[in-house]
């Protein structure tokens, strides 16, 4: 064995990177960009320059004023960031390019859920979330092209809309049974071991992976007191959705080796066979990948198997038959009339137009979700519904006889007429339906006042 060949079997290091070097040559001799890893991500080992890049800053600063949002446990609010950034940014920077960037504990807020109990929302501090901003620009710009054509969730140009007319294309085509998994308080509960040995599959830069692992265990304040994060990845953060997906991308690698027609948004995933059985057998072999390889438990009260009508996905169910049409959940419609109830209460101080007001900021939101149905009959109802409503709220505050016969003769009901319904024993909703109310206070007179109809005009 001469010296030189001596010399690359002690160092076996230099041996293979030229080996490496030699691989990345094409024959033209130029050499090549740096080798992809297993996912498709590119020279990982610096990332954190490419987010600290003024570009990217720039662009997350504006999202986050943009989006506005309560102050974290430091009380600085969205508007103070950019005068705090001025003053501090060379210490952040200095901390983010070393690795010692420290996260502050994320505030808990607890919402009421649609469908009872609450949805615990960690608020980090307005400087986290820029910072968390920036992250996840970058790693959504990397990541998303290599996630499933399937999913749907908090990814840039797909929507809930789209998901849901997937569903319906694979029901068309004949998988008329539906297993619908319900992951038992997904956010909560992600293993964060799990979750960040997928996020070192992508990322080479270890400062970044220390950084995210630093988010994740940041804590959180509740009732004024700090308590660890063992697991979990807190919904209100700009980091969350790209590390969820993340995981899940897993769970939709493991559906398309199987052939198997699903839909997922976020944490809602729907698998779609032509038979019960077929269905029972993807509910049971699923749950035990999920425990098994990304530790996360199926609710099995909530999940089934079952015909697509009967079930719900993103707030909609579908009608039976071969051609089946989007309409809304009944499920859905319940919170609708509860929520609508709310705000057309009798409160004292109120007048009619300020419950439409706000009533209409409700409803241009709602409209914009769900009248993407294909039930306009339904939206119709839920307008005559509503405006009853409306009209009834105005005959309660017009209280006593006197002021309510003002009322309708003000507004051009005849004396008979106006008489007639002032001294009927009938109570207000019954009212709402009388001629007398649908004069005094017509469809437009309403629209005037700013209520938004359902059913858009074409």
């Amino acid at each position: 064995m001469d010296r030189k060949q001596q010399k690359n079997r002690n160092n076996p290091t230099s041996g293979g990177r030229k080996r490496s070097e030699a691989r990345r040559k094409p024959l033209g001799g130029s050499e090549l960009p740096m080798a992809e890893n297993e996912t498709g991500d590119q020279g990982t080992e610096r990332l954190m320059e490419e987010i600290l890049e003024r570009e990217n800053l720039k662009t997350a600063l504006k999202a986050v004023l943009k989006n506005k949002g309560a102050p974290g446990i430091d009380g600085m609010t969205v508007d103070e960031l950019p005068g705090y950034l001025k003053e501090n940014w060379t210490k952040i920077r200095a901390q983010l390019m070393e690795g010692k960037y420290a996260p502050k504990p994320v505030r808990r807020v607890e919402i009421p859920k649609p469908g009872g109990g609450v949805r615990k929302l960690g608020v980090p501090s307005v400087l986290d979330r820029w910072i968390q901003q920036a992250v996840q620009q970058v790693l959504q710009k990397r990541w998303d092209p290599t996630f499933s054509d399937s999913s749907y969730g908090f990814r840039p140009k797909r929507s809930a809309h789209q998901a849901v007319e997937r569903a319906r294309d694979y029901i068309r085509e004949g998988h008329q049974y539906v297993v619908d998994f319900d992951l038992e308080k997904f956010f909560d509960r992600v293993n964060h071991d799990v979750l960040m040995s997928r996020v070192a599959r992508r990322i080479e830069d270890k400062r970044v992976l220390k950084l995210i692992r630093a988010f994740l265990n940041a804590g959180v304040m509740e009732n004024g007191l700090v308590s660890a994060s063992e697991k979990g990845v807190p919904q209100g953060g700009p980091l969350s959705p790209v590390l969820s997906n993340l995981l899940l991308d897993e769970l939709d690698r493991e559906l398309e080796k199987r052939n198997l027609k699903f839909v997922r948004f976020a944490d809602d995933c729907n698998v779609y066979v032509k038979s019960v059985r077929a269905g029972e057998r993807v509910m049971e072999s699923i749950t035990k990948f999920l425990s098994k390889r990304l530790r996360l438990t199926v609710n099995r009260e909530k999940s089934a198997v079952g015909k697509p009508s009967w079930r719900r996905f993103l707030g909609f169910s579908f009608t039976s038959g071969a051609n089946p049409k989007v309409r809304i959940a009944p499920a859905s419609l319940s919170r609708f009339k509860v929520k609508v109830r709310q705000m057309t209460k009798p409160t004292k101080g109120r007048s009619l137009k300020q419950v439409i007001e706000e009533l209409a900021r409700y409803l241009i939101g709602w409209r914009a979700y769900y009248g993407y149905c294909e039930t306009p009959s339904i939206l119709a109802g839920l307008d005559m519904w509503i405006r009853r409503r409306l009209r009834a709220l105005a005959w309660r505050h017009w209280k006593r006889g006197r002021k309510r016969f003002a009322e309708l003769r003000k507004r051009d009901v005849n004396h008979d007429l106006a008489a007639q319904t002032c001294g009927s024993p009938k109570g207000p909703w019954r009212i709402s339906k009388s001629p007398a109310l649908s004069l005094a206070l017509p469809n437009r007179y309403l629209a005037a006042l700013g209520f938004p109809p359902l059913v858009r005009s074409p």
